[in-house]
């Protein structure tokens, strides 16, 4: 990705408190583009799915890092929720609606599909225990 000036990036913790602060400052940083409040919403429930993914999946032990990078052009947003976990072995079948690997837990297993369902392009590239990255594509202003 080319960095140019309507960018950003951060990294916080892999902790539950940073997942509301990741969505407030996508949320602002969307803003510049000035999306609907649905195309808003949209926005941070999907940077919210990636990045609780991260938080709850990516790390063994606590400690790690979550990269959340943004990119906007007229009309359009990307984003993308890195981490340098565990990795996904299967990213097809991670995909798939109501899988989880934690069945004991209350994980629906419904992350993916939520963010493929608010974004426009949903990409996931993980490596087994080299982490994992979700690349998301929003639309704004755009007739479908």
């Amino acid at each position: 990705m080319e960095q140019h000036k309507n960018f950003m990036q951060m990294e916080i913790p892999a902790r539950s408190e940073n997942e509301g602060f990741a969505r407030v400052v996508i949320g602002a940083f969307a803003s510049r583009l000035d999306p609907t409040m649905e195309e808003l919403a949209d926005i941070k429930t999907a940077v919210s799915e990636a990045v609780t993914n991260a938080i709850v999946h990516a790390y063994a032990n606590p400690g790690g890092i979550i990269a959340l990078e943004a990119w906007a052009e007229p009309h359009r947003l990307e984003v993308a929720v890195r981490d340098c976990g565990r990795g996904i072995d299967n990213v097809t079948q991670a995909m798939e609606p109501f899988y989880t690997t934690s069945p004991e837990t209350e994980r629906s297993g419904m992350g993916f599909t939520v963010m493929q369902s608010f974004m426009d392009e949903v990409e996931v590239h993980s490596q087994s225990g080299h982490g994992t990255t979700v690349r998301m594509v929003k639309r704004i202003g755009c007739e479908e």
